[in-house]
């Protein structure tokens, strides 16, 4: 059986991510010049010199990929997980608080939706509300509710979580209420002579049809709780977490462990997904739907 990979998944990203690294390496030449220069001058030029030192200094501008790779590996396989030069220590911190938000902001959509969707007054002073609540800066508001959370005695999980919650809620919100109505009018008809009543049309009729936006919004939400994290470690000054490694990176001009920490969250935002889809097949095959 021959296998024809220009049509499958894997050849088009292979090529799209070799793109990628060649230009990244491309880029770190210029990039780096102004800290490499001086070493290629006095190593005596040629271009041996300058790949070797472009992508190799201790402390460039762009960190060639060999080195973020080589990076994430000492901080991630080559430290106990439970100390705190190791980035699965801070990414636990960090996920415990996306997790958090995830949740809370997952049921305040949902929530929402079902009021909005049951109760017509609450769309026309509601939604105008939901929608303006997302046109604040997230580094704006993030400072506030963290100080404002931070002087209820809250534990700080739950007030990092807060800024994962008003960012993820959203497009929870307006998913479920595009789900919610999806059913047409037929439908609802059926139901209505069957003498329904409005929580069974919710639970029997309109939530399964809303679950593939449910799982289209979740898959946007989980990504944008991660930022939402790490955001909300930054105005706190916090020792533990990807937000603080970039913090401390930045502060003393570590670009490698700012790279290191970017990418491990990038991978941790992508298994969340990747979750959320394997959680969504096991839905449709529990629900009778064929792929």
């Amino acid at each position: 059986m021959r296998i024809d990979f220009a049509k499958g998944s894997v050849f088009p990203v292979a090529v799209v991510c070799l793109v990628i690294l060649v230009l990244w390496y491309l880029a770190a030449i210029p990039m780096n010049a102004i800290v490499t220069q001086p070493k290629i001058d006095a190593a005596g030029g040629g271009l041996y010199n300058t790949l070797l030192l472009s992508w190799n200094h201790e402390r460039p501008v762009l960190p060639a990929p060999h080195q973020v790779a080589l990076e994430v590996w000492k901080t991630v396989f080559m430290v106990a997980p439970w100390k705190v030069k190791s980035l699965v220590y801070h990414l636990w911190i960090t996920l415990s608080s996306t997790l958090v938000g995830f949740i809370l902001g997952t049921l305040l959509g949902v929530i929402l939706a079902i009021g909005i969707v049951h109760v017509g007054s609450l769309e026309k002073s509601l939604m105008p509300w939901i929608i303006a609540s997302q046109t604040i800066p997230i580094l704006a508001i993030a400072p506030m509710l963290i100080v404002v959370l931070g002087k209820t005695g809250l534990p700080d999980i739950f007030t990092k979580a807060s800024i994962s919650t008003y960012l993820c809620f959203f497009p929870v919100a307006i998913g479920m209420v595009k789900g919610l109505r999806s059913p047409d009018k037929l439908q609802l008809d059926l139901m209505q002579t069957y003498n329904a009543s409005a929580s069974q049309v919710l639970w029997k009729l309109r939530f399964p049809a809303a679950m593939p936006f449910l799982f289209a919004s979740l898959k946007v939400s989980v990504a944008i709780a991660l930022t939402g994290a790490i955001v909300a470690e930054l105005p706190t000054g916090a020792v533990s977490g990807i937000g603080a490694r970039l913090l401390q990176g930045s502060y003393y001009g570590q670009t490698l462990q700012i790279w290191a920490a970017l990418f491990v969250a990038a991978f941790a935002a992508a298994t969340l997904v990747w979750l959320l889809g394997a959680f969504e097949r096991m839905s449709w095959k529990r629900m009778g739907v064929k792929p």
